[in-house]
């Protein structure tokens, strides 16, 4: 039965997917529980396409470019603007907390939280053009929008991430 085959199909593809899917994605959000929940739905996204973009051969990207659209879309939604208030836990109220020490821990942190300070369509543009290697061409089709922009808006994010990290944070990164 063909169904079944597209069902078999569809799974050892979702299956060596699903992790960059999610890498992917904790870059562009910075939750891990957001980054999982939209992988599983750009994978659904992906299964409802699956006879139109198997043919394409294509799969993998347009897996992304679902995966990067749908944050972009969520960062959009007002209540996803919305932050709690409240007291923030101070980690010595918390000696039971193991703080890990390791400066690439510390590092990655930190370029996590200044990707998180970068509007989403920035932060997309840095992780597809820096984390996927992708060429402004790639880029520029994942998001749909104009190779121009993707220029633009990259060169912005850099900035803004130099101010945030300084320049030696920034020396491998080329524009």
């Amino acid at each position: 039965m063909r169904v079944q085959s597209y069902d078999d199909e569809f799974t050892a593809f979702a299956a060596a997917a699903l992790p960059q899917l999610r890498r992917t994605a904790y870059l562009l959000c910075g939750d891990w529980h957001r980054a999982e929940d939209t992988a599983q739905d750009a994978l659904v996204r992906v299964y409802r396409a699956w006879t139109r973009v198997e043919h394409q051969g294509a799969l993998f990207a347009y897996a992304m470019r679902v995966t990067v659209r749908l944050l972009i879309d969520e960062s959009r939604r007002p209540w996803r603007r919305e932050r709690p208030t409240g007291e923030q836990l101070d980690q010595s109220d918390r000696p039971d907390l193991v703080l890990d020490t390791a400066s690439h821990v510390a590092d990655r942190d930190e370029m996590v939280r200044a990707l998180a300070a970068l509007p989403p369509r920035r932060r997309a543009c840095v992780v597809l053009r820096y984390y996927h290697d992708l060429s402004v061409n790639e880029t520029a089709e994942a998001l749909g929008c104009s190779e121009g922009t993707v220029k633009s808006q990259t060169s912005q994010a850099l900035a803004t991430l130099r101010s945030l990290l300084g320049d030696a944070a920034m020396e491998g990164v080329r524009q």
